[in-house]
């Protein structure tokens, strides 16, 4: 499973409805951060640090040879063309289209089933309920783990918690515990701190505040329009 699966489908869509736990743009480009991440571990894609060639901070391409996952590979593809660009500006355009392509993925392998059904009799809308929650159980797990039970996590563990604690959903997707904001500083503190390579840290940390700025604009955008 690839961290984007993992983030879409089984912690940020609801098992009985299938809807969304969080809006978009902020899904979107935290499924984006989550592609980028994952070419990280990979040694495909790093992020420039302090010292180098290219400014510090700037997508860099490590490795452009295929992975042999045609999600991962299209996606390679295009931030090989993208090589010494800010992460964030690439987020948008990285995005197009990543939801359905996720979802069809999981459908495609059971763990998921697209319910088609007309709003008021007239407007299709697909949802998305669960259809094998066995992954999605032993992930909420290793999750629990380590956010209330304090126990170290592994690079994609962090990853994960790291871009739900930037969309703020943490709460919603470990529903069993006490003390909410207790949880919500333990998400930040593993956000912040040093479960993995510099690499993948600069990587999560670049796509926590591209989501948090995409959250932003899409808020005050929002508020401006009702005013």
């Amino acid at each position: 499973m690839l961290i984007a699966e993992d983030l879409l489908l089984l912690l940020l869509y609801d098992d009985e409805t299938g809807k969304p736990l969080t809006g978009s743009p902020g899904l979107d480009y935290a499924l984006a951060g989550a592609v980028v991440v994952e070419l990280t571990l990979l040694g495909k894609v790093d992020i420039t640090g302090p010292g180098e060639e290219v400014k510090e901070g700037r997508l860099k391409i490590a490795d452009a040879s295929p992975t042999g996952d045609p999600l991962l590979d299209a996606r390679l593809a295009f931030l090989a063309e993208k090589a010494g660009k800010k992460p964030k500006d690439v987020m948008g355009k990285l995005s197009k289209k990543l939801r359905d392509e996720v979802l069809q993925r999981l459908a495609q392998r059971g763990i998921l089933e697209a319910d088609e059904s007309k709003v008021l009799g007239l407007f299709p809308v697909t949802r998305w309920p669960a259809k094998d929650a066995q992954h999605e159980g032993d992930l909420r797990a290793a999750l629990g783990n380590v956010l209330k039970l304090g126990t170290q996590p592994d690079e994609r563990t962090g990853a994960l918690i790291a871009l739900l604690s930037a969309l703020n959903v943490v709460p919603k997707v470990i529903t069993d515990a006490v003390d909410r904001k207790e949880l919500k500083r333990r998400a930040k503190e593993i956000a912040d701190s040093d479960w993995a390579a510099s690499a993948v840290r600069r990587a999560v940390q670049d796509m926590q505040a591209a989501v948090t700025a995409a959250i932003v604009a899409s808020s005050t955008a929002a508020a401006s329009s009702s005013s």
